[in-house]
């Protein structure tokens, strides 16, 4: 599986955020020594995000307490915005520090002082962990944009003529392709034909009648020659 166009089973390229310069240095040894590699370091937040941006690593180790006016925890808000992995790295454990930790979505937090079996097992644990949880993203091309579609939001596709709709949690694109070329690009154990001109994501399927499906907010048509095949895909 993938995440950010990363295989998650190498060893990811780490970006260190840290504001002191000795302990960085103390980190990249320690995990160079492990065999990872480590990309870059920076310690304030405007500079780690540029460079994050930038070098695109696969996974960062975050200090809570950084240079300048904007910490690790505001830094980390905004890697939660685009679902970039971060672990905490900081000796910063007070009930207002975790208050507000708990607002963010680390892999996990690791406190100082650490030592360097700590280090390897807390990324390594994180690392794996990433990888059950890892989202699959599709590229769809839609009125002059490409889309990076994390697929577990497609609720359902539904053609039209040559071309088709995508449906998602948050907006609805038309595709300039048919159905069948736009589906090929999906992980197709996930998706049901319910109809003809409709393919539906099975995991947002809430309950299924005679002859439609019902998701959240909407229902899909749902014919009789698919129905028994999709009753036997959501028993498996």
């Amino acid at each position: 599986m993938k995440k950010q166009g990363i295989s998650i089973l190498k060893k990811p390229k780490i970006y260190i955020v840290e504001d002191d310069p000795i302990i960085a240095a103390t980190i990249e040894t320690a995990l160079q020594k492990q065999g990872y590699r480590v990309i870059g370091d920076s310690e304030n937040y405007a500079t780690a995000l540029h460079q994050i941006h930038k070098l695109r690593p696969d996974l960062i180790l975050l200090d809570i307490q950084l240079e300048g006016d904007q910490d690790g925890i505001d830094l980390a808000l905004e890697l939660d915005k685009e679902d970039i992995p971060y672990l905490y790295l900081t000796s910063q454990t007070d009930p207002e520090t975790i208050t507000r930790v708990k607002k963010t979505k680390p892999l996990g937090y690791i406190v100082k002082p650490f030592t360097e079996n700590g280090l390897r097992s807390n990324i390594e644990l994180a690392w794996h962990n990433l990888s059950l949880t890892a989202k699959e993203y599709v590229l769809i091309k839609a009125e002059g944009y490409v889309h990076k579609i994390d697929q577990t939001t497609i609720k359902y596709l539904k053609a039209f003529d040559n071309y088709c709709y995508v449906v998602t949690t948050s907006k609805t694109l038309l595709v300039p392709h048919t159905l069948k070329h736009t589906v090929s690009k999906l992980n197709t154990s996930n998706f049901v034909k319910t109809h003809r001109s409709y393919i539906v994501n099975k995991h947002h399927i809430i309950s299924i009648a005679q002859d439609k499906v019902i998701l959240k907010e909407e229902s899909i048509p749902l014919s009789t020659a698919n129905r028994p095949v999709l009753l036997k895909l959501l028993q498996l």
